[in-house]
């Protein structure tokens, strides 16, 4: 299954080659609907790619999104995830402000990283896995089950 960018990419490609034989953007629009269905872009924006490739060689038309300027996510880098890591191992309690002073990076990337990224959450103040053990699933399991032989009975009853 192609993916939404190269379906994007697909498209520009028709409308490239729709325009260059001289179609109208609303004809271009309508032959597209036909053949992507609700995964067609929009009307709007067939009219403004057709406007981009009207003026334009099409053996120097770029039909991929160029790279953009701007900042970089830093999250994204494992040195940081693994000092925000070590910091609430070491110390369960340590707040999401000191962990950003000592990495270098904001309260909410911090907490992005420990939420998302690292899947802790708060549990009396402090973070822990989003994880249960083998004896707590087995607790839930036994719970569960006398909760249904409970029901069961009362139903019949």
């Amino acid at each position: 299954m192609a993916t939404s960018n190269d379906l994007l990419i697909k498209q520009r490609s028709v409308i490239e080659f729709l325009a260059a034989e001289g179609r109208s953007a609303a004809n271009i629009h309508a032959r597209m609907k036909t053949v992507y269905c609700e995964m067609c872009i929009s009307d709007c924006a067939v009219r403004k790619w057709v406007r981009i490739f009207k003026g334009e060689d099409p053996r120097e038309t770029i039909l991929c999104d160029q790279k953009r300027s701007g900042r970089p996510l830093s999250t994204s880098v494992t040195a940081h995830r693994e000092k925000v890591d070590c910091m609430i191992r070491a110390n369960r309690r340590v707040k999401q402000k000191e962990n950003a002073k000592a990495v270098g990076i904001s309260k909410e990337r911090v907490h992005h990283i420990v939420t998302t990224v690292l899947g802790y959450r708060k549990v009396s103040a402090r973070c822990v896995p989003r994880q249960l053990t083998v004896e707590m699933k087995a607790q839930r399991k036994d719970m569960c089950a006398q909760l249904l032989e409970v029901s069961t009975v009362f139903i019949l009853a």
